[in-house]
């Protein structure tokens, strides 16, 4: 038996249960306390934090005995295991689990995901269906790795405030897209975070100018799923980003899932994003 398992920097909400997909928690650090993503703390306790300490929380990858200690559990009862982590180049997980890996005799497969957030669950659920289709270990492995740079990772944050604190943008960029409205189109590209675009005025007017320059950039894409994840954003927007979804695109499946603890704490609450892989 193959098992598919993830760091918990997926954002996949209720198909974790679904299709039993075991999740390695990374850390929050509020202050001088360490908690696990998804396990002790939660999204409102991330803003409760912020608000009262104007600090951002703090996060790190497992350690290569954590991963070690998880990866023998998986295997109790599986052949083999393919895990995927938050991109290499946000966090030192993959590193950790590559490592650990070794110990295993090749019975465990590292995917380096090179996206975060539901950018990396799209890649969970890819294997999940290869899983389904009756592919070996390999051969998923071997797509998912080619799919990595065709999935658009990508949000629209309401404010910067937790980019200005993660020292993600200036103060005065900060102030600046506050005062006028500005929100940028953060994207991923070759495992990395950077403005694609800056759209301008509520966020419900650069929600759709998101969605729509989406469509631009996408004209293909794979349909069978598409994520729309939040940090606990304004329900009328996550509303109107689905009609804008499944009106533009042709995806058998829209999901909605909100943001976890580590995604939560580097760009605030009411941000959005719409994911899906591209042809």
């Amino acid at each position: 038996m193959i098992r598919i398992t993830s760091d918990s920097t997926c954002d996949l909400g209720e198909l974790v249960k679904k299709h039993g997909i075991a999740l390695m928690p990374l850390k929050v650090i509020l202050d001088t306390e360490s908690f696990k993503d998804g396990v002790d703390i939660a999204p409102k306790d991330i803003f409760a934090f912020v608000a009262k300490t104007k600090m951002l929380p703090k996060t790190s990858a497992p350690s290569i005995e954590d991963f070690v200690e998880f990866f023998t559990r998986q295997l109790k009862d599986a052949d083999e295991v393919i895990h995927f982590t938050i991109s290499s180049k946000a966090s030192a997980s993959y590193s950790c689990a590559a490592t650990a890996a070794k110990e295993f005799g090749g019975r465990v497969r590292v995917v380096d995901s090179y996206a975060l957030s539901s950018g990396q669950g799209l890649l969970v659920m890819k294997a999940i269906d290869l899983l389904g289709e009756g592919k070996s270990a390999a051969e998923i492995e071997e797509t998912v790795n080619a799919l990595k740079e065709k999935v658009n990772t990508s949000f629209v944050p309401d404010r910067l405030d937790y980019l200005y604190k993660g020292g993600r943008c200036s103060k005065m960029e900060m102030y600046g897209a506050n005062i006028l409205k500005i929100h940028p189109m953060i994207d991923m590209k070759d495992g990395q975070l950077g403005v694609k675009k800056k759209f301008r005025g509520k966020m419900a007017v650069c929600i759709k100018s998101y969605v729509a320059e989406l469509k631009a950039s996408y004209p293909k894409y794979d349909k069978r799923r598409c994520f729309i994840t939040h940090s606990n954003a304004d329900p009328e927007l996550v509303e109107l980003a689905k009609e804008l979804v499944k009106a533009e695109f042709s995806f058998e499946e829209v999901v909605e899932t909100v943001a976890g603890s580590v995604i939560t704490g580097h760009c605030g609450r009411n941000t959005l994003g719409v994911l899906f892989i591209s042809e």
